[in-house]
């Protein structure tokens, strides 16, 4: 992979604890920072996609908390009539 050299300033107190680190670890400061620029150019990253692209139907609003209730219950029981069952 081919990398761009880049300079940034950073906190002395994170500095140092990013030197402990990759001491502990056996591996470069710099490959900490850059799985730091990675995790952080992830976390802002735009999709194409939404992630939810499914939609499901349903009423057109929110469940009351004994619809809930009573859906959870029903699906558990039907899950242990067929369990008995086989």
């Amino acid at each position: 992979m081919s990398m761009k050299r880049t300079n940034v300033y950073a906190d002395p107190e994170d500095l140092a604890i990013i030197k402990e680190a990759a001491r502990r670890r056996g591996i470069s400061e710099a490959e900490i920072i850059r799985q730091g620029i990675h995790l952080a150019a992830m976390a802002n990253r735009v999709w194409d996609e939404p992630l939810f692209s499914r939609t499901f139907e349903g009423p057109g609003r929110t469940p009351s908390k004994t619809e809930v209730r009573d859906t959870v219950a029903d699906a558990v029981h039907r899950e242990t009539n067929t369990g008995n069952a086989a």
